[in-house]
């Protein structure tokens, strides 16, 4: 048990570590989720528009998230890039995540490690999400991670200016975004 407990302060503590610098006003309200999210209408294919950089991420086009319900309430996730160009060689990597109570859909606990870590308030935030499910805001509380999705792997100037306003209400510096290349 003690050797679980090490493993997985150890992961916490290397997450930390690699994920990289606030992107948040200092200054910055508490981040707030939208106030729910209906997690079947959430599920299927979503095009990665925008990110912070991440090491996790490194050097990924044509990124591409998958969530599939499962059956006991939680959700398959399977995030697919391609390494280097938005042609490269696919490269997955597959967690499950779970709504946060109390939330009502809006805050997940997405886990990719093999060891269980505690969930906390979740660490994939919908901070912003249109009426029809087709493009949202991601972000979590420390403020390193921020990804624009959509259904389509391109969006408009005017979906990305509701996108950019729905970020820099919530703190995030616009000027950490990476762009995506897709399709």
């Amino acid at each position: 048990m003690l050797r679980l407990l090490t493993i997985a302060l150890s992961v916490l503590s290397l997450s930390a570590c690699i994920a990289g610098p606030s992107g948040r006003a200092a200054d910055a309200q508490d981040l707030q989720a939208v106030p729910s999210v209906d997690v079947s209408r959430y599920m299927g294919l979503w095009y990665e528009i925008a990110r912070y950089p991440t090491s996790f991420q490194k050097n990924c086009e044509g990124t591409t998230a998958e969530y599939t319900l499962r059956e006991d309430g939680r959700v398959n996730v399977l995030n697919t890039c391609r390494f280097g160009t938005k042609d490269g060689n696919p490269r997955d990597a597959e967690a499950i995540a779970r709504v946060i109570d109390g939330s009502n859909g809006a805050r997940l606990f997405v886990n990719f490690s093999p060891v269980p870590l505690l969930a906390g308030r979740g660490n994939y935030w919908v901070i912003y999400l249109d009426a029809d499910y087709q493009h949202a805001v991601v972000g979590e509380p420390s403020g390193r991670f921020l990804w624009y999705l959509s259904r389509t792997p391109t969006i408009t100037p005017e979906t990305r200016a509701v996108l950019d306003a729905a970020a820099r209400e919530q703190g995030y510096d616009l000027s950490m975004l990476k762009e995506t290349e897709q399709k």
